[in-house]
């Protein structure tokens, strides 16, 4: 983290402060490595290696499982039906509409079944998945939207800024419209750029909002050790998909 300041003090000194905007400004500067980094940048530019992406992918299929679980710790922990239904919704769309990608993507790049079926976990999506696992089960709602929140947003964000980039602003399709990828590049940034993905992280981000100011100073700074720790993985996931060696310690998260 880049500081230890309290979100009360953050607020004090903030124009229309959100307890989720506090939060990324303590992950920084991990934060804005894992929405510039190198393996997003290329993928927005059609210029990312398909292997490299073949053996992302792989291991953010090892990684669904989890996720999902955490999802539905969250659908029981939160605290209306309104809130558990747009939850579930989402889950609905990664069971099904994602789902259907990761196996023609994976055809598409000559990943054998047994390879996404059976994968190997590196570090970093060991490192994640026990991440996800422990605050779900070790904790509250807020503990869970800590590391959801991060998880979803980083990749509206990456993918969001992908499609200004090189997407055509003038068309009324997709947000990959006019980047002229193959489909396993584009429905990646459509899945996370498209008007509904974006409208349910503003709505995540809310809840963590919501209920952020309440926490106790302890949980407030569990909140934050969460999401930070979050951020750091999802950088480092980036990263492994080149072979490159990440240390997943930086600091760890007390259960």
């Amino acid at each position: 983290m880049t500081t230890a300041e309290t979100y009360s003090a953050y607020a004090e000194r903030t124009d229309e402060p959100r307890f989720t905007d506090w939060l990324r400004e303590q992950s920084q500067p991990d934060w804005d490595a894992a929405v510039e980094h190198r393996f997003v940048e290329e993928l927005g530019a059609g210029t990312l290696d398909e292997d490299a992406f073949a053996a992302y992918l792989v291991q953010d299929y090892a990684f669904v499982d989890e996720l999902v679980g955490t999802f539905g710790h969250a659908v029981g922990q939160a605290p209306d039906m309104a809130a558990k239904r747009q939850l579930v919704e989402f889950l609905d769309t990664v069971t099904d509409e994602e789902d259907d990608y990761f196996e023609r993507s994976f055809a598409a790049l000559g990943v054998e079944d047994s390879r996404w079926q059976d994968p190997e976990p590196t570090d970093a999506t060991a490192a994640f998945i026990d991440l996800l696992g422990r605050a779900a089960r070790e904790g509250g709602y807020a503990e869970t939207l800590a590391v959801l929140v991060p998880a979803e947003w980083i990749y509206e964000s990456w993918a969001t800024a992908a499609a200004a980039a090189h997407g055509d602003p003038d068309s009324d399709g997709l947000p990959s419209a006019g980047m002229g990828l193959p489909f396993y590049f584009a429905e990646w940034v459509d899945l996370h750029a498209v008007d509904s993905f974006v409208a349910f992280v503003d709505w995540l981000r809310g809840e963590l909002d919501a209920v952020g100011p309440t926490l106790s100073p302890r949980q407030e700074a569990r909140v934050a050790s969460l999401f930070d720790r979050t951020v750091t993985l999802e950088r480092q996931f980036f990263e492994t998909a080149y072979g490159e060696t990440a240390a997943t310690a930086d600091h760890e998260v007390s259960p």
